[in-house]
């Protein structure tokens, strides 16, 4: 089966990719994207763990890059990117995240509820975020629970919310589609900007590819929708439980979808045919 949508502790999760590979592997996953938030540093412990099981597993390198729509974010999927030209802007991503968790934690302070730098328990290649400061939030005692930080103070809107520093659509989309990669939006009915029918034109000119079609987030009449959208598009469906870890994701776990290994079959003809394009505008110059 297929997982398209999963994340490390390099970004959001709570389980390393060697921890996730194997539980995805328990769980009956033969093909797993690492799509960790603006970061690619967990691929090569992902795919070492694949490689050494008893029955290696596949593994889809990929990145959810965060952009920004209208003051809100608004989330891209990039599958299978060249990870030596993606590297200088994720760079600049992941210097931008960790500005945006400082200043949350000084609007924290301000309103009276300081809390411990969460990056102290962060890697250097990995991407901070709010969850990162929601958790200090409940070790510091203010919070029982990690969505009453989110209801509280850092969420859209709340008093202590820092947007991402600006990356519009437009521009996250080239830098995926200049690095190779499949373009998906991920759980495109989560984001409140606009309206997504209205959204989907816009993004395929400026280089969309797919729809995240399959996510927990969903209903069944929204599945129904996106599926539209993509026939009427020509837009590869992708899908995934956007799996954080066995306490965050208790409903849905790993190989929630049970997604069939077919629907990696336009995302690889859609790679090919990118190569194929790079390798022909090589060969004129």
């Amino acid at each position: 089966m297929l997982e398209l949508h999963c994340h490390t502790t390099y970004s959001d999760g709570t389980l390393s990719p060697t921890q996730l590979v194997k539980t995805a592997a328990k769980a009956g996953v033969q093909a797993l994207a690492i799509t960790d938030h603006d970061t690619i540093a967990g691929w090569d412990e992902a795919i070492a763990t694949a490689s050494s099981l008893e029955s290696p597993m596949e593994i889809i390198p990929g990145v959810e890059l965060s952009v920004v729509c209208e003051g809100r974010s608004l989330h891209l999927l990039g599958y299978y990117p060249d990870p030596e030209r993606l590297r200088p802007a994720l760079a600049k991503r992941l210097q931008g995240r960790q500005r945006r968790v400082q200043q949350m934690l000084d609007k924290l302070a301000n309103l009276g509820y300081p809390v411990e730098d969460p990056l102290t328990d962060v890697g250097q290649n990995a991407a901070p975020g709010r969850p990162h400061v929601a958790h200090a939030l409940v070790k510091a005692g203010y919070v029982d629970h990690p969505q009453e930080a989110f209801d509280r103070w850092i969420g859209e809107g709340k008093p202590a919310y820092v947007p991402y520093e600006n990356l519009s659509i437009a521009e996250g989309l080239s830098l995926l589609r200049s690095a190779g990669a499949v373009t998906s939006w991920a759980h495109p009915y989560l984001f409140r900007g606009r309206d997504v029918e209205a959204m989907v034109p816009d993004m395929v000119t400026a280089g969309l590819m797919g729809l995240e079609v399959y996510h927990p987030g969903h209903t069944p009449s929204q599945e129904q929708r996106l599926t539209a959208l993509c026939r009427e598009w020509g837009l590869i469906k992708t899908g995934g439980s956007d799996y954080h870890g066995p306490q965050q994701d208790k409903h849905h776990p790993l190989n929630h979808f049970n997604l069939p290994l077919g629907l990696m079959r336009p995302m690889r003809e859609a790679t090919s045919r990118q190569i194929m394009t790079e390798t022909t505008s090589v060969g004129k110059h």
